[in-house]
């Protein structure tokens, strides 16, 4: 099958491509596992921190991709949830011990065991990958592989984000930086509450515009002041300074949430510059996003379905996957990147 592998700890900015398509072995389902047939696959800012060595992967060569979706192609001993044909996704969350207090508690994703697909196990910037068939997910009916892979990722990260950020009709709420998470975030934010305020500060004149077209209140620079106190911020950037942006906006009582795995070290001086009395004081809150459990992409993807929630998508094929994240490093684009497989 075809395969992109990452061999070794590399940069986008050098030559060659970090990336190597190649001529992989098809995989084999063991007990309890299943075969995809990758029909697309989300490409995420996680890989850059993969392929960088923000958060390198446990062994090398590795398949990245944790957006897939795909059919079920073949079943191992014992799989009998899904028959041949279903389509199914595959997300961030490869696997969780399933027995230790996080898990029994409904958070598998603070399990100690948790793998990740595409970082802990192959994913899927392939034509097939295994998985697990207890952490497959369903794909609703009505939503084309293509807008479903950001879905799976994006979009799950995002809905548990803004759980976590207490929302409700009435209350105003902050996005700092504005990619495939967060456009969907205010989708879903309006899709549950059209009158709801929502503020964008974003780096990109492209990406502010972009917020106001799919109805933020306002949407600013990532250090600009909201014109009014927020009571929530989410936090989608991989730099120190938007943290401090967004503190200053919020409201006494309000909460950040910081959605990203790792944070620049080049932009750490940035928090020397923190301020009690502006930026903390007012019982104000800081949480962070960990990770997704099934759960949340379960609900985000029923969600999607009953709502018509769906990701604005720059197509590419999989054998463009460096171009994709070139791209994506870069920043300024709209919405997600998604690999036809």
């Amino acid at each position: 099958m075809r395969a992109l592998i990452l061999e070794r700890i590399a940069t986008l900015h050098g030559r060659p491509d970090p990336l190597r398509v190649v001529s992989w072995p098809d995989p084999a389902p063991a007990a309890g596992e299943i075969v995809i047939r990758v029909a697309a696959c989300g490409v995420c800012h996680t890989e850059l921190d993969e392929i960088e060595g923000r958060l390198p992967p446990a062994r090398l060569p590795v398949i990245p991709g944790h957006q897939a979706v795909g059919r079920v192609e073949a079943l191992g001993e014992g799989a009998r949830r899904f028959a041949l044909g279903d389509r199914v996704g595959a997300s961030w969350i490869f696997s969780a011990c399933g027995v230790c207090a996080f898990c029994r508690g409904g958070r598998e994703n603070l399990c100690a065991g948790f793998l990740a697909t595409g970082r802990d196990a192959h994913g899927g910037y392939a034509e097939r990958m295994t998985i697990a068939e207890p952490f497959a997910i369903p794909i609703p009916e009505g939503i084309d592989d293509v807008q479903a892979a950001p879905l799976l990722c994006a979009g799950a990260i995002g809905w548990r984000a803004l759980r976590l950020a207490r929302h409700a009709p009435g209350r105003r709420l902050g996005l700092t930086g504005f990619g495939a998470s967060a456009h969907l975030v205010l989708r879903t934010a309006l899709a549950l509450d059209p009158a709801a305020q929502v503020f964008v500060f974003a780096r990109d004149e492209t990406q502010r515009a972009f917020a106001q077209q799919l109805g933020a209140a306002w949407a600013g620079d990532t250090l600009d002041r909201a014109p009014e106190p927020l009571d929530a911020v989410i936090d989608t950037t991989p730099a120190w300074a938007p943290v401090l942006g967004a503190l200053q906006s919020l409201a006494p009582g309000g909460r950040l949430v910081i959605n990203a795995i790792r944070k620049e070290e080049a932009d750490r001086e940035a928090l020397l510059r923190l301020d009690y009395p502006a930026h903390l004081w007012m019982e104000k809150e800081i949480t962070s996003v960990a990770n997704v459990t099934r759960a949340d992409v379960t609900e985000f993807l029923a969600l999607a379905a009953r709502a018509g929630l769906r990701p604005d998508v720059r197509e590419y094929p999989l054998e463009d996957a460096n171009r994709a994240l070139a791209d994506l490093r870069k920043g300024g684009g709209a919405g997600a990147i998604v690999l036809r497989v």
